[in-house]
């Protein structure tokens, strides 16, 4: 179901609205906010999380009591009036202090259900322009229209080609996690040099991955430690906490047939931490 957001029919406009759907879903609304998350600065992005399946606890952490009511009705930004239908909460209870934010607060959630065949599925044409992010739902109901309702949940999507591999931690996680096959044929088929920044200090760390699944199976294991095993990061998230391991960006600098030898690859390593200067400036020590 595409386009369902306005249909022409005998010169009338009609349109559909997300609750009314929700409605006919056999889910009742009560006393419910609209949270429109976005994403903030040093914070991971909600649409992120989403994809991690984790949205719901990153919601759940406010620094503020935002959510006084029965339920809230999640939606994250897609850029300028787009928004995903993240689904509708059930509030249980309130606690004190988040992971982050000793003076902050934690709600307790359940994900109604009946919603999935929404969830991640419909975009909502949502004309936001303020800045308030948790409003009184039934006063904007009227404004959440159906643009369009996709067959596959959306996900972190199809391999964007090697030049434009771009990675945080979080999407790296889920790639991983998801076994996608376009991401697997790729990565799995080539070793090369790739890039990890730091997102919050800028510093760099080239390293390279040969072998066996060559940069997926490499990559495979800084989602699953953080650190990769590289001595460098350890001792940064030693340092910072095994958190700090969100703020790592990774990207690819050169791919390199999986044939072409484990030194080969090693010296194009060398060639580029001696381009980027990585251990004068960055986290290689070597």
């Amino acid at each position: 179901m595409a386009g369902a957001g306005s249909r022409v029919k005998k010169g009338i406009q009609l349109r559909l609205k997300l609750t009314d759907l929700i409605k006919l879903s056999g889910v009742t609304l009560s006393n419910w906010k609209l949270h429109c998350a976005t994403a903030s600065r040093g914070v991971p992005p909600p649409l992120e999380e989403f994809f991690a399946g984790t949205f719901e606890h990153w919601q759940a952490e406010q620094n503020q009591k935002n959510f006084e009511c029965d339920q809230v009705l999640a939606l994250i930004n897609l850029g300028r009036s787009e928004w995903l239908f993240a689904g509708v909460f059930k509030i249980l209870g309130l606690e004190k202090g988040t992971t982050h934010n000793p003076a902050g607060f934690t709600y307790l959630t359940e994900a109604v259900p009946g919603l999935d065949h929404l969830t991640g599925h419909a975009i909502i044409n949502f004309q936001k322009d303020f800045r308030a992010s948790y409003l009184i739902g039934p006063k904007y109901e009227d404004h959440l229209e159906i643009a369009e309702i996709r067959n596959q949940r959306m996900t972190i999507g199809d391999f964007p080609g090697y030049k434009s591999t771009l990675l945080t931690m979080a999407k790296l996680r889920t790639v991983m996690k998801e076994g996608n096959p376009s991401w697997y044929s790729a990565l799995s088929s080539v070793g090369g040099v790739y890039l990890i920044t730091d997102n919050t200090t800028g510093k760099m760390y080239v390293g390279s991955a040969y072998g066996e699944k060559g940069i997926w199976s490499r990559w495979n294991n800084y989602a699953n430690s953080g650190h990769g095993g590289n001595v460098e990061l350890q001792q940064i998230l030693s340092k910072e906490g095994a958190n700090y391991a969100e703020q790592f960006q990774f990207s690819i600098l050169e791919i390199c047939d999986v044939d072409a030898g484990d030194q080969f690859i090693i010296d194009r390593e060398t060639h580029w931490k001696t381009v980027l200067r990585t251990r004068e400036f960055g986290m290689n020590s070597n």
